[in-house]
């Protein structure tokens, strides 16, 4: 499809034009990846996660009423892909953390992000921020959104993220200082 524009092919696509929403997928695709990554820190669920967030934009576009950009709507549904298979990923992780005769649960091991030096470091402190936080801190300083798009992806006020970014960023900063002292 050439160059169209973007409130063309959103209009294109809810009539049932499947050039149209390929073309959305294709400008989309590569940004809902990276997002869902951020979040899980793994490929093969990243590369579900956005495909997954396309196969339930393609069964709803006729509703998307534009009150946010597509991008943010994406975005959102990205994000609560994400933060539920995060969620699944924990509840099923604490069912298999074997119990000692203590009764405490056995320290659960960080995964590994290969030999990457400072980045493997940023990859592990930001994993072990809240989600919300680390959601905020994604979002906004590694994805570049503003902290008003983060709002409307995260659904809260402007106020809230800030809120979640400056702790986010202040955990973060502390545990980096914390891993590189280690």
């Amino acid at each position: 499809m050439g160059a169209v524009d973007e409130p063309q092919l959103i209009s294109l696509a809810r009539s049932g034009d499947q050039n149209a929403f390929c073309t959305l997928v294709e400008r989309y695709m590569k940004q809902a990846y990276n997002i869902a990554y951020g979040y899980v820190q793994n490929h093969d669920d990243a590369a579900d996660i956005a495909q997954e967030s396309f196969v339930r934009v393609f069964r709803s576009i006729r509703s998307f009423r534009g009150d946010a950009g597509f991008g943010t709507w994406l975005y959102r549904i990205v994000t609560n892909l994400a933060l539920n298979r995060i969620k699944k990923r924990s509840q099923k992780a604490a069912r298999e953390i074997p119990i000692e005769e203590s009764g405490h649960a056995s320290a659960a091991t960080l995964p590994d992000f290969g030999n990457s030096g400072q980045s493997e470091l940023l990859e592990r402190a930001l994993h072990e921020l809240p989600t919300l936080q680390r959601a905020a801190v994604i979002l906004r300083h590694l994805n570049g959104f503003s902290t008003r798009e983060v709002s409307r992806i995260l659904r809260c006020s402007e106020g809230t993220v800030k809120t979640h970014l400056h702790r986010g960023l202040k955990k973060l900063k502390s545990k980096l200082e914390f891993m590189n002292n280690e």
